[in-house]
């Protein structure tokens, strides 16, 4: 039996050895993993570069405004198209879809205008009556009438004016046919057949065409609008709901810190009766809708629609969130049956860690900072992506209505009226087509939006990981004080941080750099499986799914890998594979444990979070839907009364995390110095253990001193 214990020890590294000048976190280290620091350094300073080339060269009004066929913005303050903020197309059916028309590539004359057409006109009504052909010219190419006279059939030939208005409203700051359906009947302004201004009669069918999925824009672009809505009536009671959430989860904690026990059966129980009204309410819906019409339409039947509330009228979602909530039930009480021996020792472990926080409170804020960091990083982020993105310049193509050679060859606008293409092709143009370019700088952009990407998952790890190393070396100072708290320093989150970022930022710049580079990979897999959707080759999709599985679980023990390893740097101050290859074989030496009270305290931590959320989305509910009496006439009127629902319950839930994160940290710093102080001690009174009296009670260890006392 020795000799097999020996050997699993020889298998996953050697345990800990006894060591009398062992008093915790090693305050005399060196610097870890430099190569990695200055890497990290190199690559934050060409990061910045990249900003200041993307914001030199960059222009966002390039996603914001319209561009007219000169390329100018369409309602730009200090610009002639100051008042004109739509974006108008002579000629709408050349235009094969809304895509088109977004990446301005619809080979036809466009416009900036005051408002969008609201009737048929053609020019040639409009040429014969002088009240018509001033609203008119507004709809034409920019000081056309400020020349000489052109007679119609000039105008039309030189393309200054469209041939025909149609009624269009505005969408996406572009003026689209006005497209409705009566009865099955498609319609442009009460009519279905239209004049084209050159002597044909064309049916509305046809503009459709040309503004193809225009009415699925819309509607979601009024969705847009009217979730914007919402939010400007209902902010501040998103923000009570934030608060709430807040001193729930600060109330839930400073109880845990002295009743853990009890607040964790409680907490079980409690999410059990929220799951238990939920799958109750969902009944009562259920079977209030029997017999109503349309209640017993089909999800799929009824297809998406933007108004959620719908939904809501059918059984069959009532009866799909009923099975939902019935099977989390199931499995929790099944978790609850199974592992409630192995729960008691977790409550010991979140006991613990409750104490550990009470002494070092200050931990419970940090979260604020590292929530900071990452808020940073996400808006140098997103700001340098969208200057990348609009980096391009304006690229001119030749168009024209007839067969020509130079169709589509790029132009340059001023010195097209003088060139050959204009002898060749009489009715040729040089208009904005997009944006685009060929240079060095413009080939780069890929790469550089693909940087901007890898350094966004580089610095947001790196301020997760140093999060991690600071709270996991002010608990491991704790555990690892004799006398609690008598003998744990001043200010030991202080003490932790500054030693992280002094000795151990290669070592955090190196760990969130693997995970960095797996999480890239992941991105650009979805963004070929994106590709490849369309294909039919199933085995490239088989091998795709593989490859998402497995750089997924990749990512997973990564993280689980670098959490331990930041744990044993923030004790023992040794390099990041130094501290992986140790954490790792302690883990192994207690695989049973850590399969075991991981999971368990994780489980538990996550009825946590669901009985917060669960208790403030039951609020905003009610509340929200006018179902609480009290305030019945306070709750505001919404569109859509589950935008500011959800977005309590995501906050919540973002809310709760950044708490019990501090004791998830704690609980697995904890873990790991517990599993070393079984090893390196035996309860002698030359080798006591740290651990405290409750956890020595469970695993029935106790200090020789104390025993013989």
């Amino acid at each position: 039996m020795g000799g097999d214990r020996q050997h699993y020890y020889g298998q996953h590294g050697t345990p800990q050895k006894y060591d009398p000048t062992f008093k915790g976190p090693i305050y005399n280290r060196g610097c870890t993993d430099v190569i990695c620091c200055v890497a990290l350094f190199i690559a934050i300073v060409g990061y910045v570069a990249v900003g200041i080339i993307a914001w030199t060269h960059g222009d966002p009004r390039k996603v914001i405004y319209p561009t007219d066929s000169r390329g100018q913005f369409c309602g730009q303050k200090g610009t002639p198209n100051e008042n004109k903020p739509f974006l108008f197309y002579f000629n709408i059916l050349k235009c094969a879809s809304p895509l088109v028309l977004l990446e301005f590539q619809c080979p036809t004359t466009q416009t900036c205008v005051e408002k969008c057409p609201s009737r048929y006109l053609t020019y040639l009504q409009a040429y014969t009556r002088p009240q018509d052909f001033e609203y008119y010219k507004q709809f034409c190419v920019p000081g056309f009438g400020e020349s000489k006279v052109k007679s119609p059939t000039e105008v039309l030939r030189d393309g200054d004016c469209p041939s025909v208005l149609t009624p269009s409203k505005p969408l996406a700051r572009r003026c689209l046919p006005a497209i409705e359906t009566h009865k099955g009947v498609i319609t442009v302004g009460n009519e279905t057949t239209f004049d084209d201004g050159r002597g044909q009669k064309r049916n509305v069918s046809e503009l459709v065409e040309g503004a193809k999925k225009a009415n699925v824009v819309l509607e979601a672009r009024q969705l847009a609008m009217r979730v914007f809505e919402d939010y400007t009536v209902s902010w501040y009671w998103i923000l009570i709901g934030l608060v709430i959430a807040m001193a729930l989860s600060l109330i839930f904690i400073v109880l845990l810190r002295f009743l853990a026990g009890i607040m964790i059966w409680i907490m079980i129980v409690m999410v059990i009766l929220v799951l238990g009204y939920g799958i109750f309410h969902c009944y009562m819906e259920y079977s209030r809708l029997r017999g109503e019409a349309g209640s017993d339409v089909s999800i799929g039947d009824l297809g998406f629609q933007t108004d959620f509330r719908v939904y809501l009228h059918l059984r069959q979602t009532w009866l799909a969130f009923m099975i939902i909530l019935c099977v989390l039930e199931l499995i929790i009480i099944l978790l609850l049956i199974f592992l409630r021996k192995r729960i008691l020792i977790a409550i010991a472990l979140i006991k613990e860690a409750s104490r550990a926080v009470g002494y070092v409170m200050t931990s419970l804020l940090y979260p604020l900072f590292t929530f900071f960091l990452l808020c940073l990083c996400i808006a140098y982020w997103a700001s340098t992506a969208v200057f990348l993105s609009t980096s391009n310049e304006a690229i001119y193509k030749v168009f024209n209505d007839t067969a020509c050679v130079a169709a589509g060859q790029t132009c340059n606008p001023e010195t097209f009226p003088t060139s050959n293409v204009t002898r060749l092709c009489p009715d040729a143009r040089c208009q904005f087509a997009f944006y685009g370019g060929e240079t060095g700088y413009h080939r780069a952009l890929l790469g550089l939006q693909i940087y901007n990407v890898f350094m966004f998952f580089w610095l947001a790890n790196f301020a997760l990981a140093l999060g991690q190393v600071t709270l996991a070396g002010a608990f491991a100072s704790y555990y690892w004080a004799i006398k609690k708290p008598d003998d744990l320093p001043a200010f030991p989150l202080f003490s932790s941080f500054g030693r992280a970022l002094r000795y151990h930022t290669g070592s955090l710049a190196f760990g969130s750099l693997l995970l960095a580079i797996v999480q890239v990979i992941r991105v650009i897999l979805e963004y070929l499986d994106q590709r490849l959707k369309a294909a039919e080759n199933r085995f490239a999709k088989f091998l795709m799914t593989c490859l998402k599985c497995c750089f997924w679980c990749l990512e997973k023990f990564l993280k689980f890998l670098n959490r331990n390893a930041y744990i044993m740097i923030a004790i023992y101050g040794t390099n990041f594979c130094t501290s992986a290859k140790n954490a790792f074989f302690l883990l192994m030496r207690n695989i049973v444990r850590v399969a075991v009270l991981d999971k368990v305290t994780d489980f538990l931590f996550l009825l946590g979070k669901l009985l917060v959320v669960g208790s403030v989305g039951i609020l905003a509910f009610f509340f929200f839907t006018h179902r609480i009496k009290i305030v019945e006439d306070t709750a505001p009127s919404l569109n859509y009364y589950w935008v500011p629902i959800l977005t309590v319950i995501i906050g919540s839930y973002l809310i709760a995390h950044g708490f019990f994160s501090v004791y998830g940290m704690c609980v697995d710093t904890l873990f790991l110095c517990f599993l070393e102080d079984l090893e390196r001690n035996d309860g002698s009174v030359e080798r006591p253990y740290f651990m405290s009296s409750n956890l020595k009670k469970l695993l029935n260890k106790t200090n020789k001193k104390l025993a013989e006392a």
